[in-house]
């Protein structure tokens, strides 16, 4: 006979070892001193097994009765319920492992060829100090587009609206490798398109006119903070490279008696081989550096470890301590000060100028130059360039353009 509602609810223990009320199809309740638990009996290859359906009242008669029936249809597919429900906990188990940062960090390690070297320190910071802190411990597979979308948010209350947007990519890439791992069902950033305010892109902003470069340089020349950033600030302007390719400068890049810096492409935004001709001030700048890091890697290396390249803020700190407001100069704005003086004021060649900025530049065929391309043009240009600051600096002023024949 079928149990009822009221009969599971009133039900009392009468033998002391416990009482068993059937409710059909291996189903029954058993009544203990400790409480009522729902069991099924069955059998799987021959063998009599049992199976716990729960714990009554959490788990009532209508509920019981529910996962009878799946077990029953897992039986008539041939498929051993107990072992199903282990293969389902086990499951659970490791999907509750696999966590945001856990695969965040695999999906780095994975990918980290991938990007340069001052890329993948700025796209860990990133994870480690806004997303991790909010949903790092979840696990990957249950993450909903809101909880990320509360993470960015955070950022965009602050001000970071681009670096939001930024780390919304930098998720949808981590969701992606979940799911070509098998752990997680779809990259939940997807839903997330135009919930972030527009990230508004400006120019760095750069200083173009010669006398205002000549007190720049000045100002540069008379700063005395740590040797490290003095040094570095020096040669900002000289070489005019991307201020993360400055900084993680490396003594095996540097040939002193070629007078060439050579970037390796994984290091580049352009991921191509690059050389900068160095300049005598350069040279003489970089042998003054020599006693003092020569023995490590890094150029510039972090003041706090030697195992590390310069802080990505130490050159706009600089400049904000000479009085620069970053709405006036930036590290960055090195290369359109120098992009537009070379090309406006001294005349130099566009293409040579583009060379030494990395761009993409292609011949008249349409095809991409070399690394070594008009070398010994550029090497000159770039001995022209640091002697016009020397120039500016010494309060030259120079409006016409110069020869470079």
């Amino acid at each position: 006979m079928a149990l009822t509602d009221t009969f599971v609810k009133q039900v009392k223990l009468v033998k002391p070892t416990g009482d068993k009320h059937t409710d059909g199809e291996g189903m029954y309740l058993l009544v203990l001193a400790s409480g009522k638990y729902w069991r099924m009996d069955y059998r799987y290859l021959g063998k009599r097994k049992t199976m716990a359906l729960g714990v009554y009242p959490a788990t009532s008669l209508a509920k019981a009765r529910l996962r009878r029936a799946d077990m029953r249809e897992k039986l008539a597919d041939g498929i051993d319920p107990s072992l199903a429900k282990r293969d389902e906990r086990d499951a659970l188990t490791i999907a509750a492992s696999q966590t945001f940062e856990l695969i965040a960090r695999q999906w780095l390690l994975k990918t980290a060829a991938e990007r340069a070297a001052t890329t993948q320190i700025k796209v860990t910071g990133w994870l480690e100090k806004d997303v991790f802190p909010h949903i790092g411990t979840m696990p990957i597979s249950i993450i909903k587009p809101r909880d990320v979308l509360i993470t960015v948010q955070k950022m965009e209350t602050r001000g970071a609206v681009e670096s939001a947007h930024r780390v919304k990519q930098v998720c949808g890439q981590v969701f992606r490798y979940a799911v070509a791992s098998g752990l997680a069902e779809r990259d939940v950033t997807a839903d997330l398109r135009g919930a972030l305010a527009t990230a508004v892109t400006t120019n760095y902003a750069a200083i173009t006119e010669p006398k205002q470069v000549g007190d720049l340089m000045r100002s540069i020349h008379g700063y005395s903070g740590h040797p490290y950033s003095v040094a570095a600030l020096c040669i900002s302007p000289l070489v005019f490279q991307r201020p993360g390719e400055v900084r993680a400068m490396e003594w095996a890049e540097l040939d002193l008696d070629a007078a060439e810096w050579r970037i390796p492409g994984q290091k580049m935004k352009m991921k191509n081989d690059h050389i900068v001709p160095l300049a005598t001030q350069v040279v003489e700048i970089l042998r003054g550096m020599q006693p003092l890091t020569g023995h490590g890697k890094y150029v510039f290396p972090s003041i706090r470890t030697g195992e590390r390249c310069m802080s990505e803020n130490t050159i706009n700190a600089a400049l904000r301590s000479m009085g620069y407001a970053k709405e006036v100069m930036t590290a960055h704005g090195f290369r359109a000060m120098a992009r537009t003086i070379l090309d406006e004021v001294l005349g130099e060649r566009p293409d040579l100028i583009e060379h030494q900025l990395a761009h993409a530049v292609k011949d008249p065929n349409g095809r991409a130059y070399n690394r070594t391309a008009h070398l010994p043009a550029r090497r000159l240009m770039m001995q022209r360039w640091a002697d016009y600051l020397d120039s500016l600096r010494s309060g030259a002023t120079i409006s016409e353009p110069i020869s470079n024949i």
